[in-house]
């Protein structure tokens, strides 16, 4: 008649999961974790947010934990983000600790920032950064200037 097992339950809710069939339009927003396989096209903000590997995610997203196996394109705020092998993310990354496995793909910036859940909501360092799109600008240097580069312009 004792059930033990049901005691650890009330104290840590299980994570929630969006499944691979599943397509959200609209922001998430939970204290708890989220695991996401499916399809989210909005903002997700979680205490640990999974990004599964045939997850597709539109919006930024902002956890404490962030793990990335799938698709991302947005901006990432995290305490810890992590990027494995098979992450796809197009967008800046601000954190505390960042780790990148060997064969992730990634377009953007990584910004370290000692509280990197608060960027973009109170302070604006640089007064536009905020406003900027995801990705950065390329690097523009004038061809013409490069020594012994003369014959090779793109004009």
């Amino acid at each position: 008649m004792n059930k033990p097992s049901n005691a650890p339950a009330k104290s840590k809710p299980s994570p929630s999961v969006l499944s691979s069939d599943l397509t959200v339009v609209g922001n998430l927003r939970t204290s708890g974790d989220i695991q996401v396989e499916g399809t989210v096209q909005g903002d997700i903000r979680a205490h640990l947010l999974t990004v599964g590997e045939s997850a597709n995610i539109e919006g930024e997203i902002v956890a404490d934990d962030i793990v990335v196996t799938g698709k991302v394109v947005g901006r990432v705020r995290g305490l810890k983000v992590r990027l494995t092998s098979t992450a796809r993310v197009e967008g800046d990354i601000i954190h505390k600790t960042i780790a990148i496995e060997s064969g992730a793909h990634f377009e953007g910036s990584v910004q370290r920032a000692e509280d990197p859940l608060a960027t973009g909501q109170r302070s604006t360092p640089g007064a536009g950064q905020s406003a900027r799109p995801s990705s950065p600008p390329p690097v523009q240097r004038p061809v013409s200037s490069l020594p012994g580069d003369s014959g090779k312009s793109d004009s």
